[in-house]
């Protein structure tokens, strides 16, 4: 039984469709099944969230693989960043090596680490050192920004393209590796039946291509069919409006000082597509899979 958290997300919910596909019992944990779609009668359901110890321990039982996809990169009513991130991952893996679970799969993030100047970064780095020092049996995936077509970051995008101009936060320049949220499940299909090496293993996730935050603003901007001129909001602009935003409307903000900060962040691997390739997955150009080609 494989335990998936984060199943109706960008990633979990193209790796669900290929867990269903090839047959193999999943128990996904949410707080809502309703969002799993026609999936929902394919899986067991365990209710809870990340924010729910106690449910992690209903849900571990006769499991032998987690997949732990589940994120925020905002605070929410239910718990901050750095609680539903690097704590629950925590909470999560102990009550896995509890349980007797074989494999703890895990998302991390490139460029996680204790001292970036991101939240969700630091966070990540916090759960990524509680998995490799537990006692289960691990496989840490560390991407670079994960897109599909419709996500709600290029959808963000699209509908700034309404503007006369496309407002980008600072300056634009840095990098990302995108990979396809496909080819990222593709990976995770892969690994799952490896035995990583010394008890660990990890894998970078990258796409084919080195793009800035503008040339993937100007490459959605094509496959939208919109041509528009990018104007760089300087960074304490977007801090303080996003932060007073935030303070307005709560978790209903439509972007967060959080998530914008993101976008400033290289995000970056030395090793290419080495990684996915190693996993027998060639990841697909960014303009290619959205069209824009």
């Amino acid at each position: 039984m494989i335990l998936l958290t984060g199943a109706t997300g960008l990633i979990g919910s193209a790796l669900l469709r290929r867990l269903t596909a090839a047959g193999r019992p999943v128990r996904c944990l949410v707080r809502d099944p309703r969002r799993l779609g026609p999936e929902r009668v394919r899986v067991q359901i365990a209710l809870g969230d990340l924010a729910d110890p106690p449910s992690f321990r209903n849900a571990l039982r006769g499991v032998s693989t987690v997949v732990h996809l589940a994120a925020a990169i905002r605070d929410q009513p239910q718990g901050s960043i750095e609680e539903l991130n690097g704590i629950a991952t925590w909470r999560m893996v102990e009550a896995a090596d509890r349980a007797g679970v074989e494999h703890f799969v895990f998302f991390s993030a490139q460029s996680a680490t204790s001292h970036s100047r991101a939240r969700f970064m630091r966070a990540k780095a916090v759960a990524e050192r509680a998995v490799a020092e537990s006692g289960v049996r691990h496989t840490i995936f560390a991407p670079s920004i994960v897109y599909a077509p419709g996500d709600i970051f290029l959808t963000m995008l699209e509908r700034l393209a309404w503007l006369p101009v496309l407002p980008i936060s600072g300056r634009g320049q840095a990098l990302f590796q995108p990979i396809w949220a496909d080819d990222v499940a593709d990976c995770v299909v892969a690994a799952l039946d490896r035995e990583p090496a010394n008890g660990g293993a990890r894998y970078e996730l990258s796409g084919p291509e080195t793009l800035s935050y503008d040339a993937i603003a100007e490459l959605a901007m094509r496959a939208a069919g919109r041509q528009r001129r990018l104007v760089h909001v300087p960074t304490p602009l977007v801090s303080r409006s996003l932060r007073a935003v935030e303070a307005l409307m709560k978790s209903k903000a439509p972007a967060t000082w959080d998530e914008a900060e993101l976008m400033e962040i290289t995000m970056t691997s030395s090793h290419g597509t080495a990684d996915a390739e190693s996993l027998g997955v060639v990841p697909k150009r960014m303009a290619a899979v959205l069209g824009a080609a």
